[in-house]
C-alpha cells in the first residue's frame, strides 16, 4: 500500500499565544509537538504496512522547524518525510490548508492508496482539514476511524460514533481520520532516531505546486478571525478543610445552596 500520513506540528497547549493583529498562533519561541491524534495516524499507517506491506510517506505543512515533527515520525518507522513550506502558505485556514495538501498529494503521490490523518488538531479543534482534503481529492472518506482492515482495494473501517460503532466498507483510494483510541503510538528507538536524521526530508514549495498565490495562506483563506479573547474566570474555587466527613458535609451544603442537588 502507498500510504500518505498528514501530520501537523502544533504548539504545546499550555503555551498558546495569539497574535493580536493577524489573529493567528504565535509559534516563535513556543514549544511544539506532533498533534497527538496525528501520531495515532502514523501508528495506524505503520501497522498497516507491517500487515500488508507498502510504504509510509509523512507530510506536514508548516515553517522550517516543522522538520522536527517529520524526523520524529521517521524515527517511529515512516519511510519518507515531506515538508511543505513557503511563506505564501502562512496563516492558512482549513480550506487553504486542504487545498495545499490535496495539491501536494496529487502532485507527489498520484498513485496513493490511502491518506491518514488525525481526527482533529488540538490548536484549532475544527476537524475540518481531513474531510476537506478528501473532498478536494475526490475520494471517499471515513472520519473517527478506530480499526482498519484491508482486502485488495477494499477497506473495512470501524468508526466511532456517539452511541457505539459503525462498520463501513469502501474502496481505495480513500482518506481516513483516526481517533486516539485506535492505538498506542510506539516510541522511537534510539537507532530509529539516529537514522531519522540521516534521511533527507524533501521540501516542497509553491514552485513545485504552482498554485495561484492569491488562493494560498492568509489571502486565500475565506475564514476570517474577527477577535480572539481569553474568557474571564467568574468563579473562584473553595477549599474545604477538616476530616473527610466534615468536608463531605460542607460540599453537600454548598451544592444544596446552589440547587445543584
Amino acid at each position: 500500500m502507498n500510504i500518505v500520513v498528514l501530520i501537523k506540528q502544533v504548539p504545546d497547549t499550555n503555551e498558546v499565544r495569539i497574535d493580536p493583529k493577524t489573529k493567528t498562533l504565535i509559534r516563535k519561541g513556543v514549544p511544539s509537538i506532533i498533534n497527538p491524534e496525528d501520531k495515532n495516524a502514523v501508528e495506524q499507517a505503520l501497522t498497516l504496512k507491517q500487515k500488508y506491506g507498502g510504504e509510509v510517506n509523512v507530510v506536514t505543512m508548516g515553517p522550517p522547524q516543522a522538520d522536527v515533527a517529520l524526523r520524529e515520525a521517521l524515527a517511529m518507522g515512516a519511510d519518507k518525510g515531506f515538508l511543505i513550506t513557503d511563506r505564501f502558505f502562512g496563516g492558512a485556514d482549513t480550506y487553504a490548508t486542504a487545498k495545499t495538501l490535496s495539491t501536494t498529494i496529487k502532485t507527489v503521490f498520484p498513485d496513493f492508496d490511502l491518506v491518514l490523518c488525525g481526527r482533529q488538531a488540538i490548536d484549532g479543534d475544527t476537524a475540518q482539514v481531513g474531510p476537506q482534503t478528501a473532498e478536494q481529492l475526490g475520494v471517499p472518506q471515513v472520519t473517527y476511524a478506530k480499526e482498519v482492515e484491508v482486502s485488495g482495494n477494499k477497506l473495512t473501517v470501524t468508526r466511532e460514533v456517539e452511541d457505539g460503532y459503525e462498520v463501513i466498507e469502501l474502496t481505495t483510494p480513500a482518506l481516513l481520520t483516526v481517533v486516539k483510541d485506535a492505538n498506542q503510538p510506539r516510541y522511537p528507538s534510539i537507532s530509529g532516531i539516529f537514522d531519522a536524521y540521516e534521511v533527507d526530508v524533501k521540501k516542497i514549495t509553491n514552485d513545485d505546486l504552482k498554485l495561484v498565490r492569491e488562493e494560498l495562506g492568509l489571502k486565500g483563506s475565506p475564514t476570517k478571525v474577527v477577535a480572539t479573547t481569553t474568557p474571564d474566570t467568574q468563579r473562584k474555587g473553595e477549599v474545604f478543610t477538616g476530616n473527610p466527613k466534615e468536608c463531605c458535609g460542607n460540599l453537600i451544603d454548598r451544592l444544596n445552596q446552589r440547587h445543584l442537588i
